[in-house]
């Protein structure tokens, strides 16, 4: 609600600047008619650092400083939210765009730990959305849902639920929901369960929650979406700027949590 984000709830900080890609940016973030908005558009010089990131590159020379090109940008709760099993939803219309997608998901920094389970922490990618116009896989309305543990690296492990399609994603808000307990994640599109996973075992570590906006590519530069149906265009057809539109982010916990 309000004019601005709510900060004492959420951060446009993270541990990078350059995402895959793109940039996350600040300035990206909004809050307007009720809903947060994270804008993605094109900048041929870049937007100026923001204040929480300077002097910080003097001191992590392996993030990359803002420059020309794509931004886009993310809201998480790190330090201000962590749960711990319940229920996680969102309500949101999709961003319009190829070659990128949006995401409602929950961290933990044990997922770079490689030892053969998910128990000390997982990504939970409650939805992800990288299929507009994506009519090579036939699966231009589809999310998708999974975990991933064991770090990035080679020990990296991952497990999902497939695609599931969506009521006209792009125009129309729909929710989005996991259901965390001590045994299973069970996700959910609309109220309906899509797929249950458990693979390497369930993190049992408190999760911080993520709404953001990605591209494909590399060293902030994008080169095409994940899948190689092309790059992102320019042109106004690809409805630039797009927007990631979030109605609402609730969380619940069980009554008997121990």
């Amino acid at each position: 609600e309000g004019t601005e984000l709510d900060r004492t709830k959420w951060q446009t900080e993270w541990w990078v600047t350059e995402r895959k890609g793109g940039f996350w940016h600040e300035d990206m973030v909004s809050v307007k008619d009720g809903n947060l908005v994270i804008t993605t558009a094109y900048f041929e010089d870049g937007l100026p650092t923001p204040e929480a990131y300077k002097g910080y590159f003097e001191k992590h020379p392996s993030d990359k400083d803002y420059k020309g090109g794509w931004y886009t940008g993310v809201v998480e709760t790190r330090g201000k939210f962590e749960g711990l099993y319940g229920y996680y939803e969102c309500r949101a219309i999709l961003p319009k765009s190829t070659g990128m997608w949006s995401a409602f998901w929950m961290m933990n920094d044990g997922v770079s730990d490689v030892d053969g389970s998910g128990k000390d922490g997982t990504e939970v990618d409650i939805f992800e959305s990288m299929y507009y116009k994506d009519v090579w896989w036939g699966a231009g309305d589809a999310v998708i849902s999974g975990i991933h543990y064991d770090g990035y690296g080679e020990g990296h492990q991952n497990a999902s639920i497939g695609k599931w399609f969506v009521n006209n994603p792009y125009e129309e808000y729909n929710t989005y929901g996991v259901e965390w307990n001590k045994d299973e994640y069970i996700f959910y599109i609309n109220g309906c369960e899509t797929g249950r996973l458990s693979a390497g075992g369930v993190s049992q570590n408190p999760e911080y929650l993520l709404v953001s906006c990605e591209f494909a590519g590399e060293n902030g530069i994008q080169h095409s979406d994940r899948h190689g149906t092309g790059e992102i265009s320019k042109t106004p057809e690809e409805n630039w700027p797009a927007e990631f539109i979030v109605d609402y982010v609730k969380c619940y916990q069980y009554k008997d949590l121990v």
